[in-house]
Protein backbone atom coordinates (compact mmCIF):
# COMPACT_ATOMS: atom_id res chain seq x y z
CA UNK A 1 0.00 0.00 0.00
CA UNK A 2 1.42 3.25 -0.69
CA UNK A 3 1.81 5.78 1.79
CA UNK A 4 -0.15 8.77 2.82
CA UNK A 5 2.84 11.70 3.69
CA UNK A 6 1.48 15.39 4.22
CA UNK A 7 3.78 18.34 5.41
CA UNK A 8 3.03 19.75 8.45
CA UNK A 9 4.97 22.84 10.56
CA UNK A 10 4.95 22.86 14.01
CA UNK A 11 5.07 26.00 16.48
CA UNK A 12 4.54 27.43 19.73
CA UNK A 13 4.18 25.34 23.14
CA UNK A 14 7.34 24.39 24.69
CA UNK A 15 10.37 22.43 24.11
CA UNK A 16 9.70 19.03 23.06
CA UNK A 17 5.99 19.65 22.75
CA UNK A 18 4.88 21.90 19.96
CA UNK A 19 1.76 23.70 20.87
CA UNK A 20 0.08 23.79 16.81
CA UNK A 21 1.14 21.30 14.09
CA UNK A 22 -0.26 22.89 11.07
CA UNK A 23 -0.35 21.13 7.39
CA UNK A 24 1.36 23.20 4.88
CA UNK A 25 -1.33 22.53 2.10
CA UNK A 26 0.28 25.58 -0.58
CA UNK A 27 2.66 27.62 1.07
CA UNK A 28 4.31 28.65 4.95
CA UNK A 29 5.65 32.50 5.73
CA UNK A 30 9.06 33.45 7.57
CA UNK A 31 8.06 36.16 9.91
CA UNK A 32 8.70 37.56 13.34
CA UNK A 33 6.72 35.57 15.19
CA UNK A 34 6.16 32.09 16.30
CA UNK A 35 2.67 31.27 14.30
CA UNK A 36 1.63 29.80 11.08
CA UNK A 37 -0.41 32.28 9.91
CA UNK A 38 0.77 32.14 5.92
CA UNK A 39 -1.92 35.44 5.10
CA UNK A 40 -0.88 37.55 8.05
CA UNK A 41 2.06 40.33 6.84
CA UNK A 42 1.86 42.03 10.42
CA UNK A 43 4.82 40.44 11.12
CA UNK A 44 8.07 41.26 8.43
CA UNK A 45 11.49 40.87 9.11
CA UNK A 46 12.56 44.78 9.63
CA UNK A 47 15.58 45.65 7.84
CA UNK A 48 17.95 46.29 10.84
CA UNK A 49 20.38 49.68 10.82
CA UNK A 50 23.39 47.52 11.15
CA UNK A 51 24.22 43.92 11.80
CA UNK A 52 21.27 41.72 11.18
CA UNK A 53 17.85 40.44 11.73
CA UNK A 54 16.31 36.97 11.79
CA UNK A 55 12.80 35.52 11.19
CA UNK A 56 11.72 32.94 14.30
CA UNK A 57 12.51 29.85 12.74
CA UNK A 58 10.39 27.16 11.98
CA UNK A 59 10.30 23.42 11.99
CA UNK A 60 8.96 21.44 8.49
CA UNK A 61 8.78 17.58 8.21
CA UNK A 62 6.41 15.15 6.62
CA UNK A 63 4.21 13.27 8.63
CA UNK A 64 3.36 9.88 7.92
CA UNK A 65 -0.50 9.51 8.33
CA UNK A 66 -1.21 6.19 6.24
CA UNK A 67 2.10 3.79 6.74
CA UNK A 68 4.02 2.36 4.20
CA UNK A 69 3.82 -1.31 2.65
CA UNK A 70 7.62 -1.34 3.89
CA UNK A 71 9.42 1.42 4.55
CA UNK A 72 9.68 5.02 4.27
CA UNK A 73 13.27 6.06 4.28
CA UNK A 74 16.14 9.04 2.89
CA UNK A 75 14.22 12.13 3.34
CA UNK A 76 15.94 14.78 1.70
CA UNK A 77 15.46 18.83 1.25
CA UNK A 78 16.77 20.89 -1.68
CA UNK A 79 15.69 24.21 -3.46
CA UNK A 80 16.43 25.55 -6.76
CA UNK A 81 20.06 27.00 -5.53
CA UNK A 82 18.53 30.34 -6.71
CA UNK A 83 17.05 31.96 -3.65
CA UNK A 84 15.49 34.67 -5.34
CA UNK A 85 15.41 37.00 -2.23
CA UNK A 86 17.75 40.24 -1.50
CA UNK A 87 18.85 39.35 2.47
CA UNK A 88 21.75 41.97 1.66
CA UNK A 89 25.55 41.28 2.60
CA UNK A 90 26.32 37.97 4.37
CA UNK A 91 22.20 37.24 4.59
CA UNK A 92 20.58 34.06 3.57
CA UNK A 93 17.78 31.53 3.55
CA UNK A 94 18.95 28.99 6.79
CA UNK A 95 18.78 25.80 7.94
CA UNK A 96 19.84 23.89 10.81
CA UNK A 97 23.21 21.97 10.28
CA UNK A 98 25.09 18.89 11.70
CA UNK A 99 28.55 18.42 11.46
CA UNK A 100 27.61 14.56 10.36
CA UNK A 101 24.94 12.24 9.89
CA UNK A 102 20.79 13.57 9.34
CA UNK A 103 20.51 17.32 9.44
CA UNK A 104 17.03 17.24 10.27
CA UNK A 105 16.14 17.88 14.19
CA UNK A 106 13.84 14.51 15.67
CA UNK A 107 10.38 15.40 16.39
CA UNK A 108 9.28 16.04 18.85
CA UNK A 109 12.31 15.36 21.17
CA UNK A 110 14.08 17.86 19.76
CA UNK A 111 11.55 20.15 19.03
CA UNK A 112 12.68 23.77 19.90
CA UNK A 113 10.46 26.91 20.41
CA UNK A 114 11.49 29.77 18.24
CA UNK A 115 12.25 32.84 20.15
CA UNK A 116 12.93 36.78 19.99
CA UNK A 117 11.25 40.26 19.97
CA UNK A 118 8.08 40.27 18.43
CA UNK A 119 7.54 42.04 15.06
CA UNK A 120 11.76 42.83 15.34
CA UNK A 121 13.52 39.81 15.38
CA UNK A 122 13.88 36.18 16.07
CA UNK A 123 17.14 34.92 17.88
CA UNK A 124 19.45 33.38 15.96
CA UNK A 125 19.62 29.71 15.17
CA UNK A 126 23.45 30.28 16.19
CA UNK A 127 22.70 32.24 19.48
CA UNK A 128 24.79 30.88 22.41
CA UNK A 129 21.98 31.69 24.87
CA UNK A 130 18.92 31.11 22.84
CA UNK A 131 19.74 29.54 19.94
CA UNK A 132 18.15 26.12 18.58
CA UNK A 133 19.66 23.37 21.43
CA UNK A 134 19.96 20.78 18.51
CA UNK A 135 22.62 22.76 16.68
CA UNK A 136 23.92 24.60 19.42
CA UNK A 137 26.38 22.95 19.75
CA UNK A 138 27.84 21.86 15.96
CA UNK A 139 30.90 23.79 14.45
CA UNK A 140 28.58 24.58 11.47
CA UNK A 141 25.31 25.21 13.25
CA UNK A 142 23.51 26.17 9.88
CA UNK A 143 24.05 26.15 6.15
CA UNK A 144 22.61 28.14 3.05
CA UNK A 145 19.64 26.83 1.93
CA UNK A 146 20.77 28.02 -1.67
CA UNK A 147 24.03 25.18 -1.67
CA UNK A 148 20.52 22.56 -1.31
CA UNK A 149 20.49 21.90 -4.41
CA UNK A 150 18.53 18.58 -6.54
CA UNK A 151 22.16 17.06 -7.01
CA UNK A 152 23.22 17.50 -3.46
CA UNK A 153 20.24 17.61 -1.29
CA UNK A 154 20.68 17.97 2.41
CA UNK A 155 19.63 14.64 3.83
CA UNK A 156 16.93 15.14 6.71
CA UNK A 157 16.44 11.46 7.63
CA UNK A 158 18.02 8.29 7.15
CA UNK A 159 15.64 6.52 9.02
CA UNK A 160 13.50 3.69 8.24
CA UNK A 161 10.07 4.27 8.85
CA UNK A 162 7.65 1.59 8.75
CA UNK A 163 4.31 3.07 10.44
CA UNK A 164 2.83 6.68 10.88
CA UNK A 165 4.66 9.02 13.02
CA UNK A 166 7.33 12.47 11.96
CA UNK A 167 10.30 12.36 9.85
CA UNK A 168 12.79 15.24 11.15
CA UNK A 169 12.85 18.37 10.51
CA UNK A 170 14.02 20.99 8.33
CA UNK A 171 14.67 23.93 10.64
CA UNK A 172 14.76 27.36 8.34
CA UNK A 173 15.42 30.95 9.24
CA UNK A 174 15.78 34.11 7.51
CA UNK A 175 18.60 36.45 8.01
CA UNK A 176 18.53 39.83 6.86
CA UNK A 177 21.35 42.26 6.69
CA UNK A 178 21.37 46.49 6.68
CA UNK A 179 21.53 46.20 3.36
CA UNK A 180 18.76 43.90 1.86
CA UNK A 181 16.23 45.26 -0.45
CA UNK A 182 12.27 46.13 1.05
CA UNK A 183 9.25 44.90 0.44
CA UNK A 184 7.88 41.36 0.26
CA UNK A 185 9.51 38.81 -1.76
CA UNK A 186 8.92 36.50 -4.28
CA UNK A 187 7.15 32.91 -3.58
CA UNK A 188 10.69 30.50 -3.44
CA UNK A 189 9.90 26.77 -4.03
CA UNK A 190 11.28 24.27 -1.45
CA UNK A 191 11.16 20.67 -1.74
CA UNK A 192 11.26 17.59 0.45
CA UNK A 193 11.71 14.01 -0.84
CA UNK A 194 11.44 10.78 0.28
CA UNK A 195 12.14 7.23 -1.33
CA UNK A 196 8.89 4.50 -0.43
CA UNK A 197 10.26 0.90 -0.73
Amino acid sequence: MVATVIVEQASGGSDGTPGSEDEIETSTRLQTKDQFAITDTTYPIPIPESGFNYSYWIHVYLKITGAPSVKINNVRFYSDGAIGWNFGTDGELRRGNRDAGDKGAPMDTEYDVATGTEGITGHSIEDAENGHDYYNAQTTKTADVASDVVGSPATLDSTDHTTTGKCKAVVLQAKVASDATQGEQTDETLTLKYDEI
